[in-house]
């Protein structure tokens, strides 16, 4: 009789599952600290693994809250903490509140939100509902998202931050049409977090702004690592090149990880999945070694080959 070995993704797979913790736990590479990176302004450290929630929460009213709670866990069981949050469904946010407010959960997240208001009112009511969501007196992060109406919205965040409401506050930029009105923005404000997209494939913000916030301490997120899952449709049918093995890249989803990991600027990327075995993968990958600058060109060209 021939015995399968089982893989490492269907290893992942029962972990996540809990079936398998026991055997994860004896696992000295995986039990390593998942690794951090400062937000400058203050020094804090943050895990560089998050999870961007708006897909698996918006999931909440179709398939129940069970499958955005065993992802949450996945990302704290494995060292993580930023969860990226955007306020929508007040239903999906009161049964998200409900799982980030669990008692092993409580105060072991970072949690942001993004609001997307063109009036300086509407913005602090939308704060103030997703407060009462997530069962919060604070917000660790409040970004204005979009930049929408960031002329009223970013005083008002510098209020909100004076009062304790939250702890960091910054903009994001998901678009390339919003680079021009970040760069302007950034002439004259210094936001703690920039929430900015970047990968592999979308390299956009990789000469313009990457090295400019860093050099003027700022914190970045990173949004679309795989693309929304687009990333993946493209390479489908594409194999991993062999010489990714040299820095322990096993997937096309480490592919980009690592390739965005590789450089410093970087303070945490959102990993959006409704897989908990996908985001302990993810987590994982934190673990292995970044690809070098001869790498990452190679990597690049598979990329637009593709």
């Amino acid at each position: 009789m021939t015995t399968r070995t089982t893989t490492r993704r269907e290893l992942l797979a029962l972990i996540a599952a809990g079936a398998a913790a026991g055997a994860y736990r004896s696992n000295a590479w995986a039990q390593r600290p998942l690794p951090a990176r400062t937000i400058p302004s203050t020094g804090e450290p943050l895990p560089i693994i998050g999870l961007g929630s708006t897909r698996p929460v918006s999931e909440i009213a179709e398939h129940g809250p069970e499958r955005v709670e065993g992802v949450v866990r996945a990302l704290v069981e494995h060292g993580g903490k930023v969860v990226d949050t955007w306020p929508r469904s007040e239903d999906n946010d009161v049964a998200f509140g409900r799982i980030i407010d669990a008692p092993d959960l409580r105060g072991r997240l970072f949690v942001t939100v993004n609001l997307e208001q063109t009036e300086r009112q509407a913005g602090i009511d939308q704060l103030e509902r997703a407060l009462r969501a997530y069962r919060r007196d604070s917000i660790d992060l409040v970004n204005v998202g979009s930049l929408a109406g960031l002329d009223m919205q970013w005083p008002s965040l510098k209020d909100l931050k004076e009062a304790g409401r939250a702890r960091y506050i910054g903009v994001t930029a998901a678009r390339a049409e919003l680079y021009d009105q970040l760069e302007t923005f950034l002439r004259t404000e210094t936001p703690d977090f920039v929430e900015i997209n970047y990968s592999v494939t979308e390299r956009g913000a990789e000469q313009r702004f990457l090295p400019m916030l860093a050099d003027r301490g700022i914190a970045t997120l990173i949004s679309r690592p795989f693309m929304n899952g687009a990333y993946f449709e493209r390479l489908a049918n594409a194999p991993v090149p062999d010489w990714a093995a040299e820095f322990e890249c096993e997937s096309w989803a480490d592919f980009s990880l690592q390739y965005i990991l590789a450089n410093p600027a970087v303070t945490c990327v959102l990993t959006e999945t409704t897989n908990a075995a996908h985001m302990a993968e993810n987590a994982l990958c934190a673990l292995k070694p970044v690809p070098d600058a001869a790498a990452r060109q190679r990597m690049r060209q598979v990329i637009d080959a593709v």
